[in-house]
C-alpha cells in the first residue's frame, strides 16, 4: 500500500491551507466588525438617551 495517498474522505472534509486561514481571517474580521457595529449602536442610545433624542436621529426639525 502507498502511505503517500490520503484517504479520500478525509481530503475532502479538510480544504486546503490557504482556504483554512482565509475562512479564519474572514470569520475574525466578521467578528471584529460585527462588535464595532454593537459597541457603536450601544454608544449612540447612550448619548440618545443623555440628549433626548435629538441627537444623531438625522433630522432637524425643519421643512
Amino acid at each position: 500500500m502507498n502511505a503517500k495517498s490520503p484517504d479520500p474522505k478525509t481530503r475532502k472534509a479538510r480544504p486546503e491551507a490557504g482556504q483554512e486561514s482565509r475562512e479564519d481571517r474572514l470569520k475574525a474580521a466578521l467578528k471584529a466588525n460585527l462588535a464595532r457595529r454593537k459597541a457603536q449602536a450601544r454608544s449612540r442610545k447612550a448619548a440618545d438617551e443623555v440628549t433626548g433624542g435629538a441627537a444623531g436621529d438625522g433630522e432637524t426639525g425643519e421643512q
